[in-house]
């Protein structure tokens, strides 16, 4: 069961429908837009996403604040620094 975190988060990228490699183009396309220091969440049902989005984040010195599973549905939480 999805919780509610609409609030939480700068922004919100439900990917959960799209399949590698779009989950990590969206997430770099909102991170694109976004300010330093504001939180982007990813929502995504694609497996990839495990490897691509912390390699991604970590190529270009953002954050990972968490990333969580449940059901086969990824939750990261990325800040832009």
């Amino acid at each position: 069961m999805m919780v509610d975190v609409s609030n939480q988060y700068d922004v919100i990228l439900d990917v959960r429908e799209d399949r590698c490699p779009m989950p990590l183009l969206k997430a770099k396309m909102a991170l694109s837009k976004m300010q330093a220091g504001e939180c982007l969440c990813v929502i995504s049902g694609d497996s990839g996403s495990l490897r691509d989005i912390p390699q991604y984040v970590a190529l270009v010195g953002f954050s990972l604040l968490s990333l969580s599973e449940e059901e086969r549905i990824y939750r990261f939480v990325i800040q832009k620094n």
